[in-house]
């Protein structure tokens, strides 16, 4: 059996992470790894990796999207409601988000329930992207099946003319989700493989920065 990939081994050899170092709440340690890996070049750091799933039986999927903002509250992300991963969020909240910065030897893992957020936050986001991408977010019904490329430049033509010269209404079938996370895990490569694993979970009925039990994970 051909297996070319079987080589292709990297070596870990970045500084640890020891649990005196990691801050007490896990969206402040977030934010300091999301500044270094912004600072270190890496390109579009705030993309992650959002799992979703049906539900039960779970037939769980996944896709890159990115990350608009964070607080004590959680993580907000944008999409069109009527999308595979938004009919599947309302049928199953649990959702689950990865943020791969290989560069930096370096990944964090969310586990959490997911909710939508209010319309005037959606419309505030929405009105601060590109004009061009406010159209576009008329122009597709994401997820669903098209006849030719055509199609979709055909509806953007459309959707132009129709607000030309003014501004670009919220469509009611966008908008923002927050994942309240109740499981964090930042990982650090080492040498030997003897990664670094650094998990918080958050107790039952826990809130603020007092509500995370932090604990280190064998690799």
């Amino acid at each position: 059996m051909n297996r070319p990939a079987e080589n292709l081994r990297a070596q870990y050899a970045a500084a640890g992470l020891a649990r005196e170092q990691v801050h007490r709440d896990p969206l402040v340690q977030f934010g300091g790894w999301l500044e270094q890996a912004r600072d270190a070049g890496i390109w579009e750091p705030n993309a992650m990796s959002l799992a979703t799933a049906d539900p039960g039986p779970a037939a769980p999927s996944q896709r890159s999207v990115l990350m608009k903002g964070f607080d004590a509250d959680g993580f907000v992300f944008f999409t069109n409601h009527g999308s595979r991963k938004a009919k599947q969020m309302r049928d199953n909240t649990r959702v689950s988000a990865l943020f791969p910065w290989y560069a930096l030897q370096r990944q964090v893992i969310i586990e959490g329930v997911v909710q939508r957020i209010g319309a005037d936050e959606s419309r505030d986001y929405f009105h601060s992207r590109p004009r061009d991408a406010q159209l576009g977010a008329w122009a597709s019904r994401q997820s669903e099946t098209l006849a030719s490329r055509r199609e979709l430049e055909s509806r953007m033509a459309r959707i132009t003319e129709r607000f030309d010269g003014a501004q670009v209404p919220l469509p009611e079938f966008w908008g923002g989700y927050r994942i309240r996370p109740h499981r964090m895990e930042f990982w650090q490569g080492r040498i030997h493989r003897l990664h670094d694993r650094i998990l918080y979970t958050r107790a039952a009925g826990a809130d603020g920065p007092g509500g995370w039990k932090i604990s280190r994970l064998s690799p």
